[in-house]
């Protein structure tokens, strides 16, 4: 069984378990929110764990009148609810909830921030606290397999990047990661309403694969894949939501010519754009250890 790397927000976490307010965790998927989960279910008692991949999970919780949501927690004080994102009107019932039920500490996990966000968002003013859980971070690995340890895989991480899963199974990153980059990761953006072109976006996601550490136009992308401009915000807007990219703007004392101008946009893990590119060469043999150094270390800060 592969050791449980301690992540950097969990003492953030446990510090306000108790305080009346529920606690939301986005992250892409396959970043280790669900071990994060039950690493948290060992502080807490009395647990009703949800998982709202499963249909009858998802439906316990969609009627939303008081006495329904109270016979669903019955006398647990934990409620823990894994891929949140996927019930309809999980805001709402959070809500009545923490209002009616302090007691009840509620720990909710999302990988789709476009869908999730904007249903708590609103509902829970007041009433949360968000975290972000990102592939591992460098300072987690450092305290996990010391820096002597920890440094002599460097130049693996640029190449294949830090989820959990591509951490604790070497030898065998190149077959995860695009299992991962092909099955998981992406689920959220190609189920998300009305989105109908998945060969466009794969295309945009080469394009900004090899684009890395390069000024971003949206008008050269749009000609590259053949769509327009308004399009590509679009794409860009939803695969930021599902946590694969950011956008990372030029600084400029001139507002006007800040927002006018082109943006780098980065990958929040090296393994996934490599992937993309099906590039998983060392790096004493690529020519783009520059602009993976710059990525890996952007993504750090």
């Amino acid at each position: 069984m592969p050791a449980f790397i301690p992540r950097q927000i969990t003492d953030n976490i446990l510090s306000r378990l108790h305080s009346g307010k529920a606690i939301i965790i986005f992250g892409p998927r396959q970043s280790g929110k669900t071990t994060l989960l039950n690493n948290l279910s060992q502080h807490l008692e009395k647990i009703l764990y949800l998982n709202c991949d499963d249909a009858q999970d998802r439906q316990a919780l969609e009627n939303q009148s008081l006495s329904h949501l109270k016979s669903v927690v019955g006398t647990y004080k934990s409620l823990l609810i894994d891929e949140a994102q996927r019930m309809s009107g999980i805001g709402l019932s959070l809500k009545i909830l923490v209002d009616n039920m302090p007691q009840l500490q509620i720990i909710a996990t999302g990988s789709s921030s476009f869908e999730l966000s904007n249903q708590v968002s609103e509902p829970l003013t007041g009433r949360k606290y968000e975290y972000l859980l990102l592939p591992m971070a460098f300072q987690e690995l450092l305290a996990h397999h010391g820096g002597f340890n920890e440094n002599k895989e460097l130049s693996r991480r640029l190449v294949f990047g830090t989820y959990p899963d591509i951490i604790n199974n070497p030898g065998q990153e190149a077959e995860l990661l695009n299992l991962l980059a092909g099955s998981y990761l992406f689920k959220d953006v190609f189920s998300f309403q009305d989105l109908r072109r998945p060969e466009l976006l794969e295309s945009i996601l080469r394009a900004l694969a090899l684009q890395i550490s390069s000024e971003v136009s949206y008008t050269e992308l749009a000609q590259l894949a053949g769509t327009n401009h308004v399009t590509i915000q679009r794409y860009i807007q939803l695969l930021e939501a599902a946590f694969i990219i950011f956008r990372l703007p030029n600084y400029s004392t001139n507002q006007r010519n800040e927002i006018k101008r082109s943006r780098k946009i980065y990958f929040w893990d090296n393994g996934i754009r490599n992937s993309l590119i099906n590039d998983f060469r060392d790096l004493e043999n690529r020519n783009d250890i520059g602009s993976l150094w710059e990525n890996y270390l952007v993504s750090e800060r």
